[in-house]
């Protein structure tokens, strides 16, 4: 006969979100409402030999430190386990099961590792603990895969068997693909647990559909208060709490929960929240690392479509298992998409023949001195080129468009009146929503490989200017960077990195300034931290 256990993990999981920082009165608080709300498993930590017993935490380096945070409390009828990410903490570490505060011990395992975790949990279940075995990223396995793990469990025969699904990637259809799968070959005596994330808001159904199987053997589902758990977060265990009452004739104390959120876990919300997000939708729907995604949007230089298309492009084997340096690679190889551009220089060098060119940047200083450049346009009748924005403060004949995000923001404006006649000069790595742009210059002759933000857009304008043969260009609203105040007109336009990489963005510039000095004059009208004091105009 089926019998449901739930169990929380909020001092364990819960714990990523604030390095496990709860505050020892937190974290006995949170423990007394857990067990007074009759929860049948309680999950207190991780132990992780790499860590110092620090009583504010829930992360232990052995189970003698559990003693020494929860040892006072009254357990009543729960069960109590720990987490261990197989390899972070030796056996040695571990008292017999009669000396310790813990009834069990859960193994968390990576698919490459499974045979040595498996006999690192054989050596768990002789101390005398229950074991639960823990399978990281189910998606990863293969059905032959499963079976051989499954293999494994029944040789081990511990105390349950979870499907960790990791990254929150399982749709209903998979998920008991992988679950009927299991249940089929795994001894009876065993139990199934399934362990999940919500990058796709289906962490909650997809636990009500575990519930939902007629099967023969314990089922153990894991939540945490408020679904607090890193990325997406877990399964809220209030709505599985009020589900089991409801639907399977379970007593859990929901008054005891909702204390629990109000008054230990609400403040941790407040100040780093959790959650379904387009960040974890991103990693979710392309079945991959959430580093992978973090990493391409840390650039703050990518569209959501070119996110995508560079997740696209990572190979199965490498999608789950995060490698920075290959994710950079696929990186520079999107940014060098390679174009003929040939025709298209061809014919902004005709444009811009015997023309004098005004760039325009979207600086503080674009509108701090609109008066003066407004003069200077009038007076002069130059072509005037904008860089990844259209300024409210003049007519502008081109837009260089390098920044696939600036794009996304620039695209409604340029459907404007004012600006129907405004051609757009785009590199290679921008995509246009219909149709294509008008030019369209390879972006790999113009990006910096070298240079730790490889495509500055000013330095790649200049670039294109030069190989038409432009010898001199004046600039507005190129102040370059600060770390305080303000970097743009439009303060929306702010990138994080251009505080934190100020000087080393404003030296990148000035640097290629003088590498050019020779070839092209480079005058600024306005105020500007790029400028070099002899080549003022």
């Amino acid at each position: 006969m089926k019998e449901i256990k739930l169990l929380d993990c909020t001092l364990r999981d819960g714990g990523y979100v604030n390095d496990w920082k709860f505050g020892a009165n937190n974290l006995v608080s949170i423990f007394e409402r857990l067990v007074s709300s009759g929860v049948d498993i309680i999950e207190v930590g991780f132990l992780d030999q790499r860590r110092p017993f620090d009583k504010d935490r829930s992360i232990m380096p052995d189970t003698a430190c559990v003693d020494k945070i929860y040892g006072k409390v009254d357990r009543r009828d729960a069960m109590i386990v720990g987490m261990i990410d197989y390899g972070t903490c030796p056996i040695e570490n571990l008292q017999p099961s009669s000396d310790s505060y813990l009834d069990g011990i859960r193994v968390i395992f990576k698919k490459h590792l499974m045979y040595e975790a498996i006999a690192f949990c054989r050596q768990v279940k002789e101390l005398g603990y229950k074991v639960f075995t823990q399978a990281v990223s189910i998606t990863s396995y293969t059905d032959e895969e499963l079976l051989e793990l499954v293999a494994l469990v029944n040789s081990l025969c511990p105390y349950a068997v979870s499907m960790v699904d990791t990254y929150g990637l399982l749709e209903k259809e998979n998920l008991l693909h992988y679950f009927d799968l299991m249940d089929e070959h795994l001894l009876p005596e065993i139990g199934l647990g399934y362990h999940s994330h919500n990058n796709f808001q289906l962490a909650y159904a997809n636990c009500k559909e575990i519930l939902r199987r007629n099967v023969h053997r314990l089922i153990v589902v894991d939540a945490t208060l408020y679904g607090m758990g890193k990325s997406a977060g877990n399964a809220p265990i209030e709505l599985l709490g009020m589900h089991l009452n409801e639907q399977y004739q379970k007593k859990y104390d929901m008054c005891q929960l909702l204390e629990a959120i109000d008054g230990n876990i609400m403040r941790i919300y407040q100040e780093t929240p959790w959650g379904y997000n387009l960040f974890f939708y991103v990693a979710a729907s392309n079945h991959c690392h959430p580093s992978y995604v973090k990493y391409l949007m840390d650039k703050h230089l990518l569209s959501i479509k070119s996110v995508n298309e560079i997740l696209e492009k990572i190979k199965p084997e490498k999608k789950l298992l995060y490698d920075e340096i290959y994710i950079e690679g696929l990186y520079r190889e999107y940014q060098s998409i390679f174009c003929n551009d040939v025709d298209a220089r061809g014919r902004l060098k005709d444009a811009f023949k015997g023309k004098k060119l005004l760039i325009v940047g979207p600086g503080p200083s674009i509108e701090r001195e609109s008066e003066m450049v407004r003069a200077f346009i009038e007076r002069e009748k130059p072509v005037v080129i904008a860089i990844n924005y259209i300024p409210d403060v003049c007519s502008v004949d081109y837009v260089f468009l390098s920044n696939p995000r600036r794009y996304v923001y620039l695209a409604n404006t340029l459907k404007q009146e004012k600006n129907r006649a405004v051609q757009i000069i785009a590199t290679s790595n921008v995509t246009r929503s219909y149709d294509e742009f008008p030019y369209v210059l390879d972006n790999a002759h113009l990006v910096d490989p070298d240079a730790e933000i490889m495509d500055n857009s000013f330095v790649m304008l200049l670039k294109a200017l030069r190989q038409e043969g432009i010898k001199r260009v004046d600039c507005a609203g190129l102040d370059g960077y600060t770390q305080s105040g303000e970097n743009y007109a439009n303060p929306d336009m702010e990138y994080w990195f251009s505080r934190r990489k100020a000087d080393e963005l404003n030296s990148y510039v000035r640097e290629y300034l003088q590498q050019i000095s020779c070839s092209m004059k480079v005058c600024f009208l306005t105020s500007s931290r790029y400028e070099q004091q002899e080549e003022k105009a």
